[in-house]
């Protein structure tokens, strides 16, 4: 093929096909040949839904073929079927587009659906273009140029350990990338969590967003000027009546995410973080007129509630960090062992200080070194009182901290509880209220564990993954006094029912 720039590629192809060229795709083609030529090898492209983006890297990926026929491209999507689409769109390119004439094999089984293999000068074991979907197996391959398109859908990222599945599918490219080779994402954000976030998200654990150092090309719907006008990048198909028709349908939720790019969770959750209020003070205890007084920002503190939901069992592999660190959890479901620290002032608003998910050591008996773990704690924040669940357990670890807390000489009493009502029906008595009245805040340390991410992924029934945090700290939201603000007293009414003098009544009495 004569040298030829990417957008007269498009043109060209539009013609043929009886169509224009919106100024949305000539700035995505723009952005692509800009990277090719200036080296840059990871990219991002970010455009809303029904954009065409997806047509227009499929062009991209034929006018690659056509200026470098041993050019090897692995397509990635969220399954095969969808991966599929784009290599069928690129071979209906190849056959047509005249800048392709005599790349299309002559024999058959080189021009297959799922791959297919280009007359090209080097003779290779990989396909010129290959399907495959993000969970099946690729690693075998080589490539150099790898597609990820839509790899982030509901079905992929609805859960934590599909979230966590999903991040390690994505790290194996770099085993498929041959030297010098370029990845680049297509799609948009379906959750919070998403791949394509610019900020690294902490209750992950994550210290960098997952595609950090991407060059990033982002094109939402509209964008808004300083004055506050939209500009609509596809004015003559997305113009002001179609996006608003188009958000009343979507939602909220779903409109920022798939039309604007902001993400967002792909289902409203019932607890909202970001009705928490965060502080990052500590608890300071000073003695007033011979009293040991406990305040938090000024506040005086009057009840202190520690409640631990043990699990003694090892976490599988890939499950819950411990406390303070991250990660969305792959293994199964089965229960973390966490400890939740609230306090609770005189005016009723609740400190969840501290979420402590508990893993024991390698190497070490699980009872004895949560016991220990648990030990630290009280010692550090002076608790005077611990409600440890029993539920399954049996009875001999209430004992065994008892044990633990006097060989330490910690005066901490341990109270037994077995819970009885649903977890559900306990998570929404001791959140629902508080969150939508402001009374909660959270410790800063509580947004670097899983608990955020369980708040946002949570579900009554119970098909948002992991919710030990919750459950613990519900405990100890609910062994929690209940106290009214302290309000100033009414003001009395004014009498308006006249004086009153004495009366003596006539009687007949004589005793």
């Amino acid at each position: 093929m004569p040298p030829v720039r990417f957008t007269e590629f498009l043109a060209l192809w539009n013609h043929l096909q009886g169509r224009g060229t919106p100024d949305l795709h000539l700035e995505m083609a723009d952005w692509l040949e800009d990277a090719l030529a200036r080296g840059r090898r990871e990219l991002l492209l970010l455009a809303f839904r029904d954009s065409g983006k997806s047509s227009i890297v499929g062009l991209y990926c034929a006018w690659r073929l056509a200026r470098d026929p041993d050019c090897r491209i692995l397509v990635l999507a969220a399954d095969l079927t969808l991966a599929k689409k784009m290599v069928r769109t690129v071979k209906r390119v190849v056959e047509r587009h005249p800048l392709c004439a005599g790349l299309k094999p002559e024999k058959r089984e080189l021009w297959g659906a799922e791959a297919f293999t280009l007359q090209r000068p080097l003779v290779g074991r990989d396909p010129s273009m290959a399907a495959q979907g993000v969970g099946g197996n690729f690693t075998g391959s080589h490539a150099d140029l790898v597609v990820c398109d839509d790899v982030e859908v509901p079905n992929t990222c609805d859960t934590a350990p599909k979230r966590e599945e999903l991040r390690t599918r994505l790290r194996e490219i770099a085993s498929v990338l041959a030297p010098g080779g370029t990845s680049l994402y297509i799609g948009t954000p379906h959750t919070w969590y998403s791949i394509y976030a610019r900020e690294p998200r902490p209750e992950l654990g994550e210290r960098e967003p997952f595609l950090a150092g991407y060059a990033r090309l982002e094109l939402p719907v509209y964008r808004e000027g300083p004055d506050g006008a939209r500009l609509h990048l596809w004015p003559e198909r997305f113009g002001p009546e179609v996006v608003e028709r188009i958000r009343r349908r979507a939602g909220p939720a779903k409109f920022l995410s798939q039309m604007l790019l902001t993400p967002r969770p792909a289902t409203a959750g019932r607890l909202d973080p970001d009705r928490l209020r965060p502080y990052a003070a500590e608890p300071d205890i000073r003695s007033v007129q011979g009293r040991p007084v406990l305040t938090l920002e000024g506040r005086r503190l009057l009840t202190a509630r520690a409640w631990w939901d043990p699990a003694l069992g090892r976490p599988a592999a890939g499950g819950e960090s411990g406390a303070g660190g991250g990660g969305e959890g792959g293994g199964g479901r089965g229960d973390g062992s966490v400890v939740a620290v609230v306090f609770g002032d005189a005016d009723g608003r609740a400190y969840l200080h501290r979420v402590l998910y508990v893993r024991a050591a390698e190497g070490t008996e699980p009872a004895q070194d949560q016991c220990r773990q648990v030990a630290d704690l009280v010692e550090a924040l002076q608790l005077a009182t611990l409600h440890l669940e029993t539920n399954g357990i049996g009875g001999f670890l209430p004992g065994l901290l008892r044990q633990t807390l006097a060989r330490r000489r910690l005066a901490c009493a341990v109270l037994e509880e077995t819970s009885r009502r649903p977890k559900a029906l306990r998570i929404l008595e001791a959140f629902d209220a508080r969150l939508a009245a402001g009374m909660l805040a959270a410790h800063r340390s509580v947004w670097e564990t899983p608990f955020v991410r369980e708040m946002r992924d949570w579900r009554p029934d119970g098909r948002g993954g992991h919710d030990d945090g919750l459950d613990a700290a519900a405990g100890a939201l609910l062994a929690s006094p209940a106290r009214l603000p302290r309000l100033p007293p009414p003001p009395r009414a004014p009498g308006w029912g006249g004086g009153t003098e004495p009366f003596l009544a006539d009687t007949d009495f004589d005793p």
